[in-house]
């Protein structure tokens, strides 16, 4: 897919990747990496799976609250998006990631969160990025 690019994030990992350093062209990020201790880490640092869901909540709530304001229906202001990205072994032997979208839209009726939901599915960069590489849950609370 080609697109015209308006904004470039750079960042730079060192020192051993999951058990490294994580920093940003524009010095906002500037962590230090470490496996989860479920993973056999120390869990003394961030690790890419928890940045990962962050960037994805973010995304995915812009684009819900996009598909909202086009459908001329209003978000509660407590409404947002928790992502929950799994890291696990994979059927061929190696690591894959794995996704949960969970909505929190209070004040609309049940099939009109699921329907925003799935929409903003179709237009969220990130889940146009990961469409077919891994697994998308998306569960809608009101």
């Amino acid at each position: 897919m080609s697109i015209e690019v308006i904004y470039t994030a750079e960042s730079t990992a060192s020192g051993g990747g999951r058990d490294g350093h994580v920093k940003s062209s524009d010095n906002r990020i500037d962590l230090d990496t470490r496996p989860p201790k479920e993973a056999g880490g120390s869990g003394e640092g961030t690790n890419p799976e928890q940045l990962f869901s962050a960037g994805y909540a973010a995304c995915f709530l812009g684009a819900l609250q996009l598909v909202a304001r086009s459908e001329k229906i209003g978000l509660d202001s407590a409404s947002g998006i928790t992502a929950r990205v799994g890291f696990g072994k994979d059927a061929d032997g190696g690591y894959g990631i794995n996704a949960h979208l969970i909505g929190y839209l209070p004040g609309l009726e049940q099939s009109q969160a699921e329907d925003l939901m799935n929409k903003a599915h179709q237009v969220c960069p990130y889940s146009k990025a990961t469409r077919g590489n891994i697994d998308v849950t998306l569960t809608a609370k009101v």
